[in-house]
């Protein structure tokens, strides 16, 4: 199926953005996994970026992730990201392993690869009415948000990742509503994970998709004060149930890469897409 999407959507997007890619799942992930999906990314679609939703590799406490060596071997720009859902103590992990890369392959070239870090991934969006609804899982306030990111600010002071952008990533609704108002000036960058496949009741076909996503995006750009704004997850399934009105297939995920990848290349918008490998989800988005 994976392969089936990217003979037809691969030709879509030619042109070099600031960053492009996929975004990459932690769980079971070894050295040998990442270096070979950012190798077929990279061969496939020419999109050598990678998202990560932890610096913690899979099954340690706080070892440092394999995807950095993995991404230095292969010349993959990094978007870091710290899990912030929990509490101090597991958030202390999240900054050893950050340390940690920072002093074992800050003289391999990180910094060069680091396009941002994020702290957290749609938190605000899990602890909001509809993500309590969809028993979306633990999230996390923009208070606590607030200071883990200055915690985060301390930890790269005076390193060679001290330049590197901090941010956070979220949904549209969460971003723009005003009880989260803390998070939009502690950040130096917004990551906007934005999926019209899942807007039920707003007319959520293929064919309304990219309008609902260039309407999101303008909701996030007129609260961030200028900031920059990327997308840091999209994407359309290849096979599941339906949506309301939004069918997943490989033709109309296709169509979604072509009508918005392209468009986020045309405006040199950073973007990592969503996902490489999906195996065993459903709706699969890969």
């Amino acid at each position: 199926m994976r392969a089936s999407f990217y003979a037809l959507a691969g030709g879509a997007a030619s042109a070099m953005a600031a960053s492009r890619g996929f975004n990459y799942a932690s769980q079971g992930a070894t050295l040998e996994t990442f270096t070979n999906q950012f190798e077929s990314a990279a061969a496939i679609t020419d999109y050598s970026s990678a998202r990560l939703y932890t610096m913690i590799q899979d099954g340690t406490a706080n070892t440092v992730i394999s995807a950095i060596p993995a991404a230095i071997k292969t010349n993959t720009t990094l978007l870091l990201g710290l899990w912030a859902s929990e509490n101090q103590e597991a958030f202390n992990n999240e900054l050893t392993a950050l340390k940690t890369a920072i002093s074992q392959f800050g003289s391999q070239g990180l910094a060069d690869l680091t396009v941002g870090i994020s702290v957290g991934s749609e938190d605000l969006y899990r602890i909001s009415e509809i993500g309590i609804k969809q028993k979306s899982g633990y999230g996390q306030t923009a208070d606590v948000l607030v200071d883990y990111i200055g915690q985060v600010r301390e930890v790269v002071k005076d390193t060679v990742l001290a330049n590197v952008p901090i941010g956070h990533v979220d949904t549209w609704n969460a971003f723009t509503n005003t009880s989260n108002s803390a998070i939009l000036d502690a950040v130096d960058f917004f990551g906007l994970d934005e999926y019209p496949f899942y807007q039920d009741g707003e007319g959520n076909s293929i064919d309304n998709a990219s309008d609902l996503f260039w309407k999101a995006y303008n909701k996030v750009e007129a609260v961030a004060g200028g900031k920059p704004l990327w997308i840091t997850e999209t994407g359309w399934p290849v096979k599941g149930n339906a949506e309301d009105e939004a069918v997943p297939s490989v033709e109309n995920a296709a169509k979604y890469w072509q009508d918005i990848a392209c468009e986020l290349e045309a405006r040199c918008i950073n973007f990592w897409w969503y996902i490489l490998n999906d195996d065993g989800s459903s709706p699969s988005f890969s």
